[in-house]
């Protein structure tokens, strides 16, 4: 049960009347809301406040909403919704490509975008309870490691890098699913807590992204399988 009273929401938008009426709507849903103008004041509250879930607009001054995610991403345990004017179908994989846990183009329903904010806090909430084999022991396939309690994996040269929240629930359902096929649906409900969409690359971009970290050949996978029509499959050795 989110204690939504506890739970911080930054908000980084730069059209005053955007940024306060989000404020309102969240305000209204009981979380503590915080706003933010600009990224010099979104760092500012990301060093004075734990905060939970940062909803922010692409585009803003100075420094983009991209840029400011990737640092976001680098240095915060802290989800990432994208809002944004822009429908534009680049904006929105480069988003999922730094790490974003999900995006919602204006204008959008104010009921849906609370929906998707609860249900990604929910999401983070949760103790792995969907994959109980690769919990909280430490994770090996082949020669690669990964730990569940810091997210970091190590490669077999012993580089060790942090693998996104979004990612990390992928592969983690992935691995918990050994040899088996899992939907796009199903996978995007574990990433996001929504449905998929029509046209909705993300589960793909997310994919890529995984297969970048480890795969020698993306174009010819070793671990993650594509099945086209239906989903993905692990097939590296796993030994939790």
């Amino acid at each position: 049960m989110i204690n939504q009273a506890q739970t911080k929401i930054l908000i980084v938008e730069d059209e005053e009347v955007t940024r306060l009426n989000l404020k309102n709507l969240f305000d209204a849903e009981g979380y503590n809301t915080l706003i933010a103008a600009n990224g010099e004041t979104m760092s500012q509250q990301l060093q004075d406040n734990d905060i939970d879930l940062v909803l922010m607009d692409i585009n803003l001054p100075g420094k983009n909403g991209l840029l400011l995610a990737r640092e976001l991403i680098e240095n915060k345990n802290t989800g990432l919704i994208f809002i944004t004017g822009r429908d534009s179908d680049v904006d929105k994989v480069l988003g999922l490509e730094i790490g974003a846990d999900d995006y919602i183009t204006k204008p959008f329903n104010p009921r849906e975008l609370t929906i998707r904010v609860r249900n990604l806090l929910k999401r983070m909430s949760q103790s792995e309870k969907s994959a109980p084999a690769v919990d909280t022991a430490m994770i090996q396939f082949n020669e690669w490691q990964l730990d569940p309690n810091s997210r970091q994996m190590t490669s077999p040269q012993g580089n060790t890098f942090p693998i996104p929240r979004g990612e990390y629930r992928a592969l983690r359902l992935l691995m918990a699913n050994r040899g088996k096929i899992v939907t796009r649906q199903d996978l995007i409900q574990e990433m996001t807590g929504r449905d998929l969409r029509e046209n909705d690359r993300t589960v793909d971009v997310t994919i890529r992204r995984l297969r970048k970290h480890f795969e020698t050949d993306a174009a010819s996978p070793e671990f993650i399988n594509t099945i086209h029509g239906e989903g993905y499959r692990f097939v590296g050795n796993l030994n939790a």
